[in-house]
């Protein structure tokens, strides 16, 4: 780590970092103060380990959230770099600070409003946190390097510690209180994961159709999406094993947003393509502007000349239209 490099602090203190860090702050204390500590609901990690604290002893939760989140920043530093060992260290000191200093009264008592308000806005908060290159929980961290020790996913690993917390809150303040933070911890979860993936995740969209030349050009003029070519080989059903085709596969990066009406238009042009959608973890494209990135993204064989002269073709053409409902 070079503590005097201008580019390391600039990274480490950027406007998007440090405003996603104090939006996301603010909102995990809101959701802990507001909603769950008062009613004695945990969502889990390092929070949920700090409010179980707080019911066993006087320990404030300010001090139990900096003290059990230090080994897992320091093994952060070690294992994940330092620029994201110092922002997760600079979100944990905040919310410890702003837990001990911000005073909010309790907002609802009743505990369905508590569970699915307590739980959306600590997941916004640790959402947040995360796309400013934080972390306000040190679990995520021990998942990640467990993961390459043992043969669980971080996922199962997570669950399996939050599953013991959730007994844990069961055991020390109830039944009701252990069903309620069930219900926290999904809360927070979906929520995280939507501030984190956003509404529009992508998604890849494939398709096998007689009508592959239609559906190209609809992709690209229509919905002005780039699209990657696949050679592939239809047929080998079980009762006509030798009875096969040659065939092009259209491949598309589209958002769940968009994927509805794509997959309309492609019913009009062909009743009968084959279409299948693959959830992608993560996409990147080069140093372009957006849209450019997007029409360029994975394409391993362009368009031939012939397929661009039929392009051109008023028939082509007057199907574009045909082809492409209003919205």
């Amino acid at each position: 780590m070079n503590l005097f490099n201008q580019n390391y602090w600039y990274s480490v203190f950027s406007f998007r970092s440090v405003f996603f860090t104090i939006i996301g702050v603010f909102f995990a204390v809101l959701g802990l103060k507001g909603f769950l500590l008062p009613n004695k609901f945990i969502d889990g990690g390092v929070t949920g380990i700090s409010v179980l604290l707080t019911g066993f002893s006087e320990i404030h939760i300010s001090y139990s959230l900096f003290l059990i989140n230090l080994p897992f920043i320091l093994l952060g530093f070690r294992k994940l770099g330092s620029q994201f060992g110092m922002q997760a260290f600079l979100a944990i000191t905040l919310l410890s600070t702003g837990m001990y200093f911000i005073e909010i009264p309790v907002i609802t008592t009743d505990k369905v409003l508590i569970a699915m308000f307590g739980g959306l806005f600590i997941g916004f908060g640790i959402g947040c946190v995360l796309r400013g290159g934080g972390i306000i929980d040190g679990f995520d961290v021990i998942a990640q390097y467990t993961e390459k020790k043992s043969p669980f996913t971080s996922g199962e690993i997570i669950l399996t510690l939050n599953t013991l917390m959730i007994l844990g809150a069961a055991y020390r303040f109830g039944i009701e209180s252990g069903m309620y933070s069930i219900m926290v911890y999904y809360t927070a979860m979906q929520t995280t994961n939507y501030v984190v993936d956003g509404f529009e995740k992508h998604t890849a969209l494939s398709i096998v159709s007689n009508e592959t030349r239609v559906i190209q050009q609809v992709i690209l003029s229509k919905f002005q999406k780039g699209i990657t070519i696949f050679k592939g080989r239809r047929g080998f059903l079980p009762d006509s094993f030798n009875t096969k085709t040659d065939c092009d596969i259209i491949m598309t990066v589209v958002t769940r947003l968009e994927i509805h009406r794509i997959q309309k238009t492609i019913r009009i042009i062909d009743p009968e393509a084959f279409i299948f959608v693959s959830n992608l973890k993560e996409m990147s494209y080069g140093e372009s502007n957006h849209t450019q990135g997007l029409k360029s993204f994975l394409v391993l064989e362009p368009i031939s000349e012939t397929e661009n002269n039929y392009a051109k073709d008023k028939t082509l053409k007057s199907d574009l239209r045909r082809y492409t409902p209003n919205y």
